[in-house]
Formats: C-alpha cells, structure tokens, sequence
C-alpha cells in the first residue's frame, strides 16, 4: 500500500507545529499561543483545524462541550511530504541536484558532512543489488 501523501500549507504548519508541542488541545489555547504572530481570530483558527481534521492531519475528540485535537501525522511525516514535494516540483524528482543545492547552500559542519557520508555508506551497504 503506498504511503499517504501529506502536503500542509503555510498556515496548516504554523498550526500542527503548535498541536505539537500542546496535545491534546483545544482551539481556543492554540489561538492564543498564535495570536501575537498570526493575528488570526478563533473563528480562523478552529476553521483551519477543522479543515485539518477533514484531511487527516489532524484528529478531533468531542469531551463534553470541548473538541480536543491531537496530530494524526508525526513531524516526521510531514517533513517527508515537504520534501517530496520540493524534490518533484523545484527539480522534478531528480534528487542529486536536490542534494547539491543543499550542500551548496548549508553550512554543513564537519560532524554533518560525516553522518551524512554515513548515510549514504550505509544505504549503499543495504541497497538491493
């Protein structure tokens, strides 16, 4: 089965970010956590979290009068799909361009370069031949 593809807008990760670090949480607490940066009424903020809901990012639990939302995708999830999604759109899937863009324009510490050497050893030692 092939993965589900998760691609958020801006505001959808202005808010999982803030579901993340608050879960589970109501809209009225994530409005005020977003409020000095966004500006963004409740009414925004709980429409995007619906909206959110509505597309699997995000999950809604009815207590009493108060809807708890809690992430249905994990940071690691969604960075995946923000990947992909740049690897298929700014340099259409190739993916050695991609990773030179990122060394060229990362200041990449000896230690980073090293894990990342690393990597690639490691995937080259597992890949099928």
């Amino acid at each position: 089965m092939p993965k589900k593809k998760i691609e958020l807008t801006e505001a959808e990760w202005t808010v999982i970010k803030a579901v993340w670090e608050a879960e589970p949480c109501a809209a009225p607490a994530i409005q005020e956590k977003l409020f000095k940066k966004t500006q963004w009424t409740y009414s925004t903020v709980r429409t995007l979290m619906d909206r959110m809901v509505a597309k699997g990012l995000l999950a809604a639990e009815k207590v009493r009068n108060l809807t708890l939302y809690r992430s249905a995708v994990t940071r690691e999830q969604a960075q995946r799909g923000e990947l992909l999604y740049a690897l298929k759109h700014a340099f259409n899937g190739a993916l050695t361009p991609m990773v030179q863009c990122l060394l060229d324009t990362g200041d990449l510490s000896a230690g980073e370069l090293a894990r990342l050497e690393a990597l690639i050893k490691e995937k080259k030692r597992t890949a099928k031949k």
